[in-house]
């Protein structure tokens, strides 16, 4: 059965709302902080996305039980905004409810070459079955159609597809760039990861393997963690896919024939924790990155946890004028204590509206605007104050 009851609520309740262009800004502004309370012990990764009267959709993962842990029952929550993200509605409304084993979650929102959006999330039942599903709205997120899985069920099916990262391709195929998991014993599954592909060329009505599963090793031979892949399309047709590893980088790969085969994936010059990156193409062409920049800031990768390769902070954005061989960054988040990602990036008109998990165990979700004209623009040089005990990454929030 459809989902319509949900957001069609909504839209009863607020039926004369009309939307309006956010005011112009010259730096950055935090508009939503959505922390834990009471039956929901944390808001997580979503994406977002501009509908056609203008409003701007927000769907985003709301723990309702647990400590907010990656396994915890979830559901899939939205909110809207009337003018470009400044303002957003109060109250999370349900989009689709806790249909897995132990949760959904994991939100990609992509609008389709046909005009209809696509919503993809992951449903988890167990450690061994973590697979994605679509739905189809034709109405602008009113309703949507029922489930379908984009991998087929199987006994060792955990894959993993990261918030914002379903693609449509030039050509219209779309792609789902996963890491896959394999149980080792039928219950707890092999984090280190294997990058793939699933593919459509009908709309997301069938899918296919594309690539079979590749594993990551450094130069000596050794296995490197490889996790939550995502892809850009370059401006001479080939697809980069990205992937954070445990190596202190991202890594790369590319393919020249829509995600059918892959170079041997290697270190880039995006430096991180095992924290996932975001690249996305930016309307006057520039690539535009947001990750937890290690590069300009060594420091960082011993001053948090060890599972993770490092703290993941600062969160930096940068820009690329040569399809990602160089990039000119500034710090947005600077609280070397901070966790910041699961980043998904929204451009509108004269600026980008970041959405992405931040404090402490990634137990809130944060909306934040971004001028696009502000990334451009030199980045202040300031002395960290006289008393400093921790690093100094000279964001421009540093709480």
């Amino acid at each position: 059965m459809a989902l319509r009851l949900s957001l069609l609520s909504f839209l009863l309740l607020y039926p004369c709302v009309r939307t309006e262009a956010a005011p112009t800004l010259e730096k950055p502004l935090r508009v939503l902080e959505l922390p834990p309370g009471p039956g929901n012990p944390r808001n997580s990764e979503g994406d977002l996305i501009r509908l056609k009267d203008g409003r701007i959709l927000f769907i985003y993962t709301h723990y309702t039980k647990g400590k907010g842990d990656d396994h915890d029952p979830a559901c899939l929550v939205s909110r809207l905004s009337w003018d470009g993200g400044l303002t957003w509605s109060n109250d999370p409304v349900e989009v689709v409810k806790n249909e897995g084993g132990m949760n959904v979650m994991s939100v990609s929102l992509l609008r389709l070459k046909s005009g209809e959006i696509a919503l993809f999330y992951l449903r988890k039942n167990s450690q061994s079955d973590c697979r994605p599903h679509l739905r189809i709205s034709t109405d602008e997120g009113t309703s949507w159609s029922d489930p379908v899985p984009c991998i087929p069920p199987s006994d060792n099916a955990y894959y993993v597809l990261n918030n914002g990262r379903a693609t449509q391709l030039k050509s219209g195929r779309i792609v789902l760039p996963v890491s896959w998991h394999a149980s080792r014993d039928g219950r707890i599954a092999d984090w280190n990861g294997e990058l793939t592909c699933f593919l459509s060329d009908d709309n997301g009505k069938s899918w296919r393997q594309g690539p079979p599963h590749f594993k990551t090793f450094d130069a000596n031979g050794k296995r490197v963690t490889s996790q939550e892949p995502g892809i850009i399309e370059l401006k001479d047709g080939r697809v980069m896919m990205y992937a954070r590893s445990s190596n202190g980088e991202q890594w790369v790969c590319y393919s020249s024939d829509g995600c059918e085969t892959w170079t041997t994936p290697a270190p880039s010059n995006i430096k991180s924790p095992c924290s996932p990156a975001t690249i996305k193409r930016l309307a006057n062409g520039d690539l535009f990155l947001v990750w937890n920049d290690h590069g300009r800031f060594p420091e960082m990768r011993t001053h948090g946890p060890s599972w993770s390769s490092g703290q993941r902070s600062p969160l930096s954005v940068a820009i690329s004028k040569d399809e990602g061989k160089t990039w000119k960054s500034k710090v947005l988040e600077g609280n070397p204590d901070g966790w910041y990602c699961y980043t998904a990036a929204l451009e509108v008109d004269d600026h980008l509206i970041l959405a992405y998990c931040a404090e402490k165990m990634l137990q809130h979700s944060r909306i934040t605007l971004v001028p696009t004209a502000w990334l451009y623009t030199p980045e202040p040089v300031s002395a960290p104050p006289p008393d400093a005990k921790k690093p100094y990454l000279n964001g421009f929030f540093n709480d």
